[in-house]
């Protein structure tokens, strides 16, 4: 049972009242406050003789004063109060003991509601908060960490442990014991996984979803199935005494985790000295800490299975975009692995710039949702490409695949009209002429239609040449045009070309395999990547991944597409992106239609964007500075 002490000043009337109430009441004069010891709990109550005391005798007692009642003997006599109206009670004298004591029993219970109450809103409170800390917390192991400091911290637990359950495609449920902290000893800590089995205490819990409370864990309930293991604090020289253990239950029932408490302190802010000093100390938990303890369990479950999930949606997501990459990239194998490496590229180039405490970039900082959206942004930059058709996306050379097969097959038609005209005209010849003649004309026939057909054959050989996507010379271009006006007649008198004029246009294209309508279809692929990831409902965090995978063929001085955009239009992660997608561009070694650049000339390339204004000079610097492609994974 608390004290309860009452104060009354030096030489007051009170004096001899306060000697004569029954214990557990304590009389004590006002000059005792310094040197008198008092546990935290025990009421204390002031009396005052109003004809007698001073009325502010309270002020010796300091800043307890705040918490101390005041119970008032006045005189019947008086007209009206001349005493404060904070105090708690005012008894006419005479007063009897026995009824000084009533009123004081009555002050002291109310002193207790009143603590009671306070101690309450405050637990409400940091349980409160301790709800929006752990709804807060995105990761899972600082989640957890947050769980078992705050759940030891209200209750004054010198130690604690949590155990999540696994459940495996396949065998039977685990636990695995995640994380202890302990403020008597250092906790030699290793994660490990047990059966789910009534012999452990953490295992019982799982398994029933009851809470246990146990005053000393060496001496459980007779018959229990469980039984604690002593090795760890014969280990560490600890001594697991009280424990408090709750399962963590989602709202539909589910145990995912145990929350294990132990060892509660009268005095949470006070550290054991010693093993004897915890086996002397340590004290049963009250019903309050096991209210709070369960309350906290319930939360930490929701908020540890809100993670669970919202790690489960982003695996979902990582899974869909690499999926999404793989399809874009399997339309056109020439490019694979493509998309992976802009990401990195780029994501190293956001991360150095973010680090830089100095020049251009030093107010440049992102945060790690941004550096996700630049990472996602990235990988799908590409992303419009399913919408380009595919003999336009993975056209190598000028002409598709079978239409140069189509030339040829149409010179040897040419070849065998040339040679049944040239054949009729020396049956002709045979058949009018004299032998002599005939010998002659055939001569000179043979050695025509061999001209004849080594032309053929060297057109076709120029076709073959002009089809590579090289850079080619105005004058081989205008050979290609001039071919397609040069016929040749067949034995039916028809005029024949090798190439007709639009493939003569296809073949001269002066630079790549594309015509220009082909290129402006691989060009609208940025138009398809900003419409199809507009589609997806983006969370805020992530909202300006369109935006910025839109804008990544876009140059500062308008030169770019699809909007010719310039300069501060163009989002500086877009800006980051151009650079690492043209460097992976001119680097790839898996191109069909050219050969890979050395890093060097790529470099001096982009030099060359960058002069001409097309490219961001500072970022381009950066990226040159961290040579990102030398640390890329392979």
């Amino acid at each position: 049972m608390p004290r309860r002490i009452v104060w009354y000043p030096d030489g007051s009337p009170v004096a001899q009242l306060a000697a004569a109430l029954p214990a557990p009441f304590e009389g004590h004069p006002l000059s005792e406050a310094p040197t008198l010891r008092s546990r935290a709990g025990d009421p204390e109550i002031l009396v005052l003789d109003a004809d007698h005391d001073p009325l502010d005798a309270a002020r010796v007692l300091g800043e307890r004063a705040n918490s101390v009642l005041v119970v008032g003997l006045v005189s019947p006599q008086d007209d009206g109060p001349r005493w404060p109206m904070s105090w708690y009670a005012y008894l006419p004298r005479p007063v009897t003991p026995g009824v000084l004591a009533k009123t004081l029993e009555n002050a002291a219970d109310h002193l207790r509601l009143t603590l009671e109450a306070e101690q309450t809103r405050k637990e409400l409170e940091e349980l409160n908060a301790i709800g929006v800390s752990l709804s807060a917390e995105r990761d899972t192991d600082a989640l957890l960490a947050l769980i078992l400091t705050k759940a030891r911290a209200i209750t004054n637990s010198d130690a604690g442990s949590i155990y999540l359950v696994e459940e495996p495609e396949e065998g039977q449920r685990r636990l695995r014991f995640k994380l202890a902290q302990n403020d008597f000893v250092q906790v030699p800590f290793t994660e490990f996984t047990m059966p789910i089995s009534e012999e452990s205490v953490a295992g019982h819990v799982a398994l029933s979803g009851e809470l246990l409370h146990l005053e000393d864990a060496y001496v459980p309930p007779p018959g229990a199935p469980y039984q604690i293991n002593r090795s760890f604090d014969q280990q560490v020289g600890y001594r697991t005494k009280s424990m408090l253990v709750v399962a963590m239950r989602t709202p539909t029932g589910d145990t995912i985790g145990v929350l294990q408490l132990i060892n509660c302190k009268r005095d949470g802010h006070r550290r054991f000295p010693s093993v004897e000093a915890i086996e002397r100390e340590a004290v049963p938990y009250p019903a309050r800490f096991i209210g709070l303890a369960a309350s906290l369990a319930s939360q930490a479950a929701v908020a540890l299975h809100n993670s669970r999930l919202l790690d489960n949606i982003r695996t979902l997501f990582e899974g869909f975009v690499a999926a999404s990459v793989t399809a874009i990239e399997s339309r056109d194998p020439t490019t694979s692995g493509h998309s992976f490496r802009v990401a990195d590229l780029t994501v190293a180039l956001a991360a150095a710039a973010d680090r830089a405490d100095s020049g251009p970039f030093r107010d440049l900082r992102f945060s790690p949702d941004e550096m996700k959206t630049i990472r996602y942004a990235s990988l799908l930059h590409d992303f419009g490409k399913v919408g380009v058709r595919e003999e336009v996306l993975v056209k190598a050379k000028k002409l598709y695949p079978g239409h140069l097969e189509v030339i040829g097959q149409r010179v040897e038609l040419i070849k065998r009209g040339v040679q049944l005209r040239y054949s009729r005209r020396q049956l002709d010849l045979l058949l009018g002429e004299s032998r002599e003649r005939v010998l002659e004309e055939v001569a000179v026939a043979d050695a025509d239609l061999a001209v004849i057909l080594q032309e053929l054959d060297q057109h076709l050989k120029a076709v073959v040449a002009a089809n590579e996507p090289t850079v080619m010379a105005e004058d081989t271009a205008s050979r290609i045009k001039h071919l397609a006006l040069t016929s040749f007649m067949d034995h039916l008198g028809e005029s024949r070309t090798v190439i007709t004029p639009e493939e003569a246009r296809i073949l001269s294209i002066a630079r790549g395999s594309l015509t220009p309508e082909e290129f402006t279809q691989i060009q609208s692929h940025v138009v398809h990547t900003f419409q199809f990831l507009s589609q997806i409902p983006w969370t805020r965090e992530l909202r300006l991944v369109p935006e910025i995978a839109r804008s990544h063929h876009e140059k500062l001085n308008g030169s770019g597409y699809p909007n010719q955009i310039q300069d501060g239009q163009i989002p500086i992660q877009s800006r980051m992106m151009t650079i690492s997608d043209i460097f992976d561009a001119l680097t790839a070694s898996d191109r069909p239609y050219k050969a890979a650049v050395p890093v060097d000339r790529a470099l001096d390339i982009l030099g060359f964007e960058r002069k001409s204004g097309a490219l961001d000079s500072d970022l381009l610097e950066l990226f040159i500075a961290i040579r990102p492609w030398e640390r890329r994974s392979p």
